[in-house]
């Protein structure tokens, strides 16, 4: 069995980071967890496959977070895929990876963001740290396990969806993307945008979109965001997939790496399945 951890993880303690976790027997991937806050996966026992409790941010413990995890795949995580700024060096400002990311993205609306020494800054520091001591090493160019990845969910839905730019599906960008429409308009054209995303994963994962429901047409702003969460933190694991399966290639250098699906090398592995 083959057990991915995929972490949409905050820039700041005081925002939830969602996780989600898929497992494979014999190539077939599932989505065994999903959840907007790391205490909904230790805390999971109790809980449905997707919690829905209402998040808060906390630090993360990869130490506790591989122990979670664990138990309910009831197999060791081989790859933790996070997005978040991570490097085996100091970060102060933008890198080698996302200047690479950005050159080959930019176009498509998917540069990434600027890294600081404040933010993620200790934050990234003390993650990556915490899961080099339990046998995570950052992978940058060579992919092994048990390994640590950096990923970035905007170029890899374009990858995964074919599309020509990136996809409009932060709720807090709604207005943003829609200027024109009414906030109930709004809601259903970014609930629309969220299907075709769980579309596209359940064509991947098997079962994606019987876990990942969508909120209620009249949910508060604070699940929007908690599914947003949620729904990132699955497309890490996808891309931790990718990677392990050979349809995803490392932007940056020796000291980092963005790690991205690529659409011919996906089309490839589907042609092989």
């Amino acid at each position: 069995m083959t057990t991915i951890l995929g972490i949409d993880a905050a820039w700041t303690t005081s925002q939830p980071s969602g996780v989600a976790l898929v497992s494979s027997t014999a190539g077939n991937w599932r989505l065994i967890f999903a959840g907007s806050s790391y205490r909904h996966l230790l805390d999971h026992g109790n809980e449905s496959p997707i919690s829905n409790s209402r998040p808060f941010g906390s630090v993360a413990e990869p130490a506790a977070l591989l122990a979670a995890a664990e138990e309910t795949a009831q197999a060791p995580v081989d790859l933790v895929a996070v997005d978040m700024p991570l490097s085996l060096g100091p970060i102060t400002a933008r890198r080698v990876s996302d200047d690479l990311v950005s050159a080959a993205y930019g176009a498509r609306h998917c540069s990434t963001h600027t890294p600081s020494a404040i933010r993620p800054g200790k934050i990234s520091d003390d993650l990556r740290g915490g899961f080099e001591r339990c046998g995570y090493r950052l992978l940058t160019k060579e992919v092994g396990v048990p390994g640590l990845l950096e990923v970035y969910p905007h170029p890899a839905l374009v990858e995964l969806m074919c599309a020509e730019r990136r996809l409009p599906y932060k709720q807090g960008k709604a207005r943003n993307y829609w200027p024109s429409e009414t906030p109930a308009g709004r809601r259903i054209k970014l609930f629309e945008t969220w299907q075709s995303i769980i579309d596209g994963l359940d064509q991947e994962i098997t079962g994606a979109s019987n876990v990942l429901l969508l909120p209620s047409p009249e949910a508060p702003a604070w699940q929007l965001k908690a599914f947003e969460d949620t729904l990132d933190a699955v497309i890490c694991a996808w891309i931790g997939i990718c990677v392990y399966e050979g349809a995803a290639i490392p932007f940056g250098d020796d000291t980092s790496a963005i790690w991205i699906p690529q659409s011919k090398l996906l089309s490839s592995r589907r042609g092989r399945a």
